[in-house]
């Protein structure tokens, strides 16, 4: 399996991060990386991990800035992508078609060639434009997937909030975490 991977400048860099550390692992999973400048920013500014840290993580690793790219073309086999978190900056490029960075172009060849993409967005509240833009891409088949805390797992930190919805994530490939705590019933 391969799977594209990108960070944007939203806050939640950790979704991403963590994504990375479930997946480095797994031999099966090639993943290929791609951090936006501000992504950069946040993943220094909300963690403690750097940059150079999670390059390591990856098996690919590509800069935003290179439209020449592998991940760029739809003759670049992969299973899909996840952008954790999403901008909505990002979620406007994709959702119409403005593909000035790499993370909006990989996007692109994932709705093109129909594989899995799927979007973690944040922002709150949400304007029309946001909406309007989710509902395009979630018609597409776009899976719209923000980190909502699951509390029917009685979580007991950060950590357990934030390895949830990495699991409900990692779902959507058929990847099983340990951490994920399913829901059975009352």
């Amino acid at each position: 399996m391969k799977l594209i991977i990108a960070i944007t400048g939203a806050t939640g860099a950790i979704f991403g991060i963590r994504i990375l550390e479930a997946l480095k692992d797994k031999k099966e999973i090639e993943t290929h990386l791609i951090i936006s400048k501000w992504g950069k920013v946040t993943i220094e500014t909300e963690t403690t991990y750097t940059v150079d840290s999670l390059i390591l993580m990856a098996d690919c690793y590509y800069s935003e800035d290179n439209l020449a790219a592998a991940i760029s073309s739809g003759s670049f086999k992969c299973d899909g992508m996840i952008v954790a978190p999403c901008t909505m900056k990002t979620l406007a490029g994709i959702a119409n078609g403005y593909t000035e960075d790499l993370i909006i172009r990989a996007a692109d060849v994932t709705i093109k060639e129909k594989r899995k993409l799927i979007l973690m967005v944040r922002e709150t509240p949400l304007n029309a434009i946001h909406l309007e833009n989710m509902l395009k891409l979630c018609n597409m088949g776009v899976i719209i997937a923000p980190p909502v805390p699951a509390f029917y797992t009685k979580p007991n930190s950060l950590d357990d909030l934030i390895n949830q919805t990495v699991g409900r994530i990692l779902d959507n490939f058929h990847i099983e975490l340990d951490t994920l705590k399913r829901w059975n019933g009352l």
